[in-house]
This record gives structure tokens, C-alpha cells and sequence, in this order.
């Protein structure tokens, strides 16, 4: 599948590992960088989603998009994305995802974009943790951060861990280098984080703040991973 990634704002908290494990798929551990598992909260603009190259699916594969996400190990050592729950406000993606095991949830949601500070709002308008919203935004900043070696662990992942059927599957990605600029938050009133399995984080302010102005994506085709224990 083919997607492009825009004005994407990337909020980020040190966690301990003892908290994200349990919300991990068997067969992986947390992924640590500096001593310390790490919780995302994206913000984005989905453009063109569709399968195959200039073939998007019209209206359903443009959206906004929240996600709330963790940082994966296997046992062969691919580094990959957990993702907790994804905001969209299409409802047929969210019913043909979650077909598939992958946690979208339905929601109202907009983006407020001056050109110098942009927000991303949304509120869950459908079980689980109806209600639940969220609302951050950030001022972009100047500074390149694309060589940062946190940076570059919190974007650069290239797949997905998630499960079906009770497998452990793992979905590569592939894109262009990031361009990462740094930025500033304005505001962050979260409960998505919250929702997700870890309360009391997204209250206290961020310990990594990133912008990217975007980057077109290819997901692969999905393969079973072995497991060798892990849990």
C-alpha cells in the first residue's frame, strides 16, 4: 500500500520498560534508547492512501491521522512500530482495518494550520474509551534535526509488529530519508496517550518534540515472525 505522510508532528515521552511490555504482542520486548522505552503521539495528514504506485483510493485514502504508538523488538532484532490506536475520521477504514487487527477508532478530528504553528484535535466518537480526545499542536521550528540520533530511532523504523490469528506478523516500510526540524509545543491536552495503557504521561510535558514536512511510504507484504520465546 501506498501512502503519503504530511505535516506531521511528533510528540514523544520517555516510559519506563516495565510499563510497556504488557502492551506489547508476544514476541516482542520494548526497543530502548538511552536506558528508556519511549511512547509516540503523531499527529498527520494521510494523503493518497491506495494500493499500488499514483493509484489512491479517492476520499476514503485522504484523512487525518492520530496515532498512539509504541517501539518494538523482535527476536531476530527488526525494530518496528506497536501501534496502540489510530485516530481517522473515515469510518470505512476503520471498520476494514480492524478486520485486520490494526486498532483505528473512529473520530471527529481537525487540523489548524497557520503555516507557522499547527494543531492537531480529535474526539473518539465510538467505543473503546468513547469520548477520549486529544488536542496539541506546535510551533515549527528552523533547526535540522534529520542527523539527531534520537530522532532517527523514533522515525527511522521501517515495519510494524502486530497479530493475527494469535501470529505475530511484521509489515515493512519503506521511505525516503526524514527531513526532522525541531519544534515548540504550544499546547498538549491529551487522553489518547492515557486511553492507550499508559496514564499520568502525556500530562507532563514532552521529552522529544519533532516536525516533518512529509514523506510518500510503501508498506510490504505482511510475514509471520518466530517468536523463540519472547514474550
Amino acid at each position: 500500500m501506498d501512502q503519503r505522510w504530511e505535516r506531521l508532528v511528533f510528540l514523544h515521552w520517555r516510559v519506563p520498560s516495565d510499563l510497556v511490555a504488557p502492551l506489547l504482542p508476544s514476541g516482542c520486548v520494548p526497543n530502548e534508547f538511552d536506558g528508556s522505552s519511549w511512547v509516540g503521539l503523531i499527529g498527520f495528514h494521510m494523503r493518497g492512501a491506495g494500493f499500488g504506485y499514483q493509484r489512491p483510493v479517492p476520499y476514503l485514502g485522504t484523512f487525518p491521522e492520530i496515532n498512539v504508538r509504541l517501539y518494538s523488538v523482535d527476536a531476530d532484532g527488526r525494530r518496528g512500530v506497536v501501534f496502540r490506536s489510530l485516530e481517522a475520521n473515515r469510518l470505512a477504514v476503520v471498520a476494514g482495518t480492524n478486520l485486520v487487527g490494526v486498532p483505528y477508532r473512529w473520530a471527529s478530528m481537525a487540523i489548524v494550520d497557520d503555516r507557522s504553528t499547527i494543531a492537531y484535535r480529535s474526539r473518539r466518537l465510538a467505543p473503546p474509551q468513547r469520548g477520549s480526545t486529544t488536542d496539541f499542536g506546535v510551533v515549527r521550528g528552523s533547526r535540522d534535526m534529520s542527523d539527531d540520533s534520537l530522532a532517527q530511532f523514533l522515525t527511522a523504523r521501517w515495519g510494524l509488529h502486530t497479530t493475527l490469528a494469535g501470529r505475530l506478523l511484521y509489515v515493512p516500510n519503506v521511505h525516503r530519508r526524514w527531513q526532522l526540524l525541531d519544534g515548540t509545543v504550544t499546547h498538549c491536552d491529551d487522553q489518547l496517550v492515557g486511553a492507550a495503557g499508559l496514564p499520568n504521561i502525556s500530562s507532563q510535558p514532552p521529552d522529544s518534540v519533532l516536525y516533518a514536512p512529509g514523506v510518500s511510504t510503501q508498506f510490504g507484504r505482511p510475514y509471520t515472525v518466530r517468536t523463540n520465546g519472547l514474550v
